[in-house]
């Protein structure tokens, strides 16, 4: 059985976002190139064997949310999607990802998935101070649990 869940995402972001930001937003969505240098998530810590049989670790980045197509273990199909302001009916940016993810990736996505809720229209914040981003899901579970963020801090399952 493997360890992995559905992440849903369904949200709004304000306007105001940079071109460096947008740029490298796309990048993590398979959506455009990697940018020159990354802030959004600026290091992939990667353990890896060296040429000398060591353990060493290197910076490997990785787009996040970029997986399309059919699903390994959630079923239906992998997509990230991402409109600009002058493309939908609420000038703001509007964004969709389901993706699967396997909780050794909950720190990096983490991070993307902080950054992505201080840029979320006022309508995902709660009266509690959460912003709710979407959904997660384990594979083999019929039950959505909420995906927030909370002080900084992502609640994963």
């Amino acid at each position: 059985m493997a360890d992995i869940y559905e992440l849903s995402l369904a949200l709004n972001l304000r306007e105001g976002l940079s071109d460096e930001e947008v740029s490298e937003l796309r990048w993590h969505l398979g959506l455009g190139p990697k940018p020159e240098s990354l802030h959004i998530v600026p290091a992939f810590p990667t353990v890896v064997e060296a040429e000398d049989g060591e353990l060493a670790v290197v910076d490997d980045p990785v787009p996040l949310l970029a997986e399309q197509g059919e699903a390994w273990k959630v079923g239906g199909v992998l997509v990230s999607v991402l409109l600009g302001p002058q493309d939908t009916r609420c000038g703001a940016w509007a964004l969709t990802v389901r993706q699967e993810i396997h909780p050794d990736g909950f720190d990096s996505t983490g991070e993307l998935l902080t950054w992505l809720a201080s840029k979320a229209d006022d309508r995902h914040r709660a009266s509690t101070g959460a912003i709710h981003l979407g959904w997660t899901r384990f594979c083999d579970s019929d039950r959505f649990e909420p995906l927030a963020v909370r002080n900084g801090e992502v609640t994963w399952p």
